[in-house]
């Protein structure tokens, strides 16, 4: 994402803040699929939804824009980002190569510390889920996701960058919605849990296969959810 400070967010701070809250909450509600893939982006409702003007609507779309959830489409539009089946399964593919690396990284990189803080946030995400009584695992940004926690402990900026940029919020959207309705989240969840365990033992090749394995096993149920929607539309 180009991090540029703009003339235009110089010369209005209070409207940098505005854009700011609506760009966040427009996020969230793109991750959780309230606002799904492929819709339109309507100026008007979005504006009467949030309580917002046109210039700092237009600056949160344009953040939007930089997080490649939003793209804009000539003589069509601005819309939410829709993936191929063809393109998720590639990206979960690098995901489990890249990921798998890092976390073998964080079981040498990551101080005593580190693991014990990605162990509380384990503990937090645990009662976040028994609040939806095990339907959904919906894992906030940054220092609240476990996988970017993973990410930042392995210590490689190019990881870093790779992981955490452009392919970031695409992940979380279709990561959160494809584990709605099934016994995923439970299992997802234990298997971060195991996942901790490696990392604190430092067995840096247990932790990478592990990692590997649990993003494998998110993309045959995002397989199998492909199938079943196909087979409904046949």
């Amino acid at each position: 994402m180009n991090t540029r400070i703009s003339s235009f967010e110089q010369a209005q701070p209070e409207s940098r803040t505005l854009a700011d809250r609506v760009c966040q909450e427009i996020v969230t509600a793109i991750i959780k699929g309230e606002i799904p893939p492929g819709h339109k982006i309507s100026e008007p409702e979005l504006a009467r939804t949030y309580g917002i003007s046109r210039g700092p609507l237009r600056e949160a779309i344009r953040r939007l824009e930089g997080l490649r959830l939003v793209q804009r489409i000539p003589h069509i539009g601005a819309r939410v980002v829709s993936l191929s089946s063809h393109e998720l399964i590639e990206i979960y593919h690098v995901r489990e190569a890249m990921e798998g690396m890092a976390c073998r990284l964080a079981a040498e990189n990551m101080t005593d510390e580190e693991v014990a803080s990605l162990r509380a946030l384990l503990e937090e995400h645990e009662q976040s889920l028994q609040e939806t009584e095990g339907r959904a695992y919906f894992q906030k940004e940054g220092d609240l996701d476990f996988h970017y926690r993973i990410v930042q402990g392995s210590k490689n900026t190019k990881l870093k960058e790779l992981l955490g940029g452009e392919l970031y919020h695409l992940v979380r959207m279709y990561r959160y919605q494809f584990s709605l309705s099934s016994s995923r989240p439970i299992r997802a969840l234990k298997e971060h849990h195991h996942i901790v365990d490696a990392i604190e033992h430092r067995d840096g090749e247990l932790a990478e296969m592990l990692m590997r394995r649990h993003i494998s096993a998110a993309r045959k149920n995002i397989e199998k959810k492909l199938k079943q929607k196909h087979e409904l539309r046949g």
